[in-house]
């Protein structure tokens, strides 16, 4: 038995399958597509022994029950594609800086539509001891979060943000998430720290915790109690934030890697 020979275009096309995979794992990853999808894959497996043993007639129904899901994926799994693609074309676009040139942000527009508003709305919050959470999505879209709230798509402005979490509104328990530049969902659940955290800290603060301990997001607090702007990243918590220091925060985490080496 000889060794299968491999050319250049051999590898390249195992790397590109294994770029794919990754990315589509990467999607769906702590989603409820992931239990559907791993099914789907034991189903086509099955399909290629029973067809290596000449089962006609099992073939032939796993046959057909495979050109259905083909159909069947489209269908049940339209957000996830869109989001898929979506992504896939930003990191693509962020990535090169052709591409973010042509078609993308640089990181002070960027800066300018979500940061400054951002910072402002906290401004006045912190005065008007108005509490507040508010999550800048990073590398991970954090569906799942988003999927715990209600969905928005807005652009980011201060008044905004105040009415999503004025008192007497019906949004204002929970998290506001911030993905690119827009607000995509307000009200959500973030989970809790099961870290020891100082006395002064409330539940915004655990759950600001407890989400940057599981993701690379930032997260911005507002303590109702005394008007504190805090941030949180890896799981540690920066509080006692003036507007330019939170500005400086912000700046810091949000700066892609290739443009803090400048």
């Amino acid at each position: 038995m000889g060794f299968i020979e491999m050319g250049i275009i051999d590898i390249v096309d195992i790397l590109l399958v294994a770029l794919l995979l990754y990315y589509v794992y990467k999607f769906i990853k702590g989603s409820q597509a992931t239990s559907i999808i791993v099914g789907l894959l034991m189903i086509y497996v099955l399909l290629i022994v029973v067809k290596a043993l000449n089962m006609e007639m099992l073939s032939a129904i796993l046959s057909s029950v495979t050109s259905v899901g083909l159909i069947a994926i489209f269908i049940i799994f339209q957000p996830e594609i869109r989001r898929f693609l979506k992504g896939f074309g930003e990191q693509s676009s962020n990535g090169n800086p052709l591409l973010r040139r042509l078609f993308g942000k640089t990181a002070h527009e960027q800066h300018h539509e979500v940061i400054d508003p951002l910072v402002r709305a906290c401004e006045d919050m912190s005065a008007s001891k108005t509490g507040a959470l508010i999550v800048l999505t990073q590398s991970q879209t954090l569906s799942d979060v988003v999927e715990t709230g209600v969905k928005i798509d807005a652009i980011i402005s201060p008044s905004l943000l105040k009415n999503l979490f004025f008192k007497n509104s019906p949004l204002h328990d929970g998290a506001v998430i911030i993905t690119g530049s827009r607000i995509v969902a307000a009200k959500c659940v973030l989970p809790s720290t099961q870290s020891e955290v100082p006395l002064s800290f409330g539940m915004r603060h655990r759950a600001a915790m407890g989400l940057s301990e599981m993701c690379d997001a930032v997260v911005v607090v507002v303590s109702e109690e005394t008007g504190t702007v805090s941030i949180a990243h890896e799981g540690k918590v920066n509080s006692g934030l003036s507007a330019t220091e939170l500005k400086a925060e912000l700046m810091k985490y949000t700066t892609p890697t290739e443009e803090k080496k400048r």
